[in-house]
């Protein structure tokens, strides 16, 4: 079984029992939002959380699907990495192709989790994120306590440091090592 097939059990069985406890299905809940005429992502949770009763975890769930229903559906994984590459950044897919694959060779429980404008790697937890950025391909890695340096910059947020690649060339024995140091932490 694969990481994914994992998170899609425990999604669905989340969904279950939302409508185990609450007596209203999915569709139910989709049909509650869009009635609502609510579109914001907070909006939906406080109108869930206030006047459903339902738990954080819960609502934000139900506010994801109500959003994928309103927008078509869930984009694909495919779909969203196809976008992250697209126009200006066609260039940069086959770099991110050889970071994925370098970093898959490390083990069999690498997951890769695409979100709107990246990928985020996945281990017990995660260790890094590739995705375009101001024309280079970024990759941010979970290395606390690491010196920064020319090329291993510190930044905020989902990650402790970024560097940026623009060619196969800077996908190096140094990069590859920090990428192996992050996934052994995770």
């Amino acid at each position: 079984m694969t990481l994914m097939g994992t998170i899609d059990q425990q999604l669905a069985k989340q969904i279950a029992n939302i409508e185990d406890a609450t007596g209203r299905s999915l569709a139910d809940w989709i049909g509650i939002v869009q009635e609502s005429g609510l579109e914001k992502h907070s909006q939906i949770l406080t109108l869930l959380k206030d006047q459903y009763g339902l738990s954080y975890g819960n609502a934000n769930l139900l506010a994801i699907k109500a959003r994928e229903a309103a927008a078509g559906g869930a984009q694909s994984d495919a779909g969203l990495i196809e976008s992250h590459y697209a126009g200006k950044n066609a260039a940069l897919r086959s770099l991110y192709d050889a970071v994925v694959a370098k970093v898959e060779a490390f083990g069999p429980d690498i997951e890769l989790d695409p979100k709107k404008s990246y990928v985020s790697l996945r281990r017990r937890k995660q260790f890094a994120l590739v995705g375009p950025a101001g024309g280079q391909l970024e990759v941010c890695l979970n290395l606390p306590g690491a010196a920064p340096n020319d090329r291993l910059k510190p930044t905020t947020g989902m990650a402790t440091h970024k560097v940026r690649i623009s060619d196969s060339a800077a996908l190096d024995d140094e990069l590859i090592g920090w990428l192996r140091e992050a996934y052994e932490r995770a």
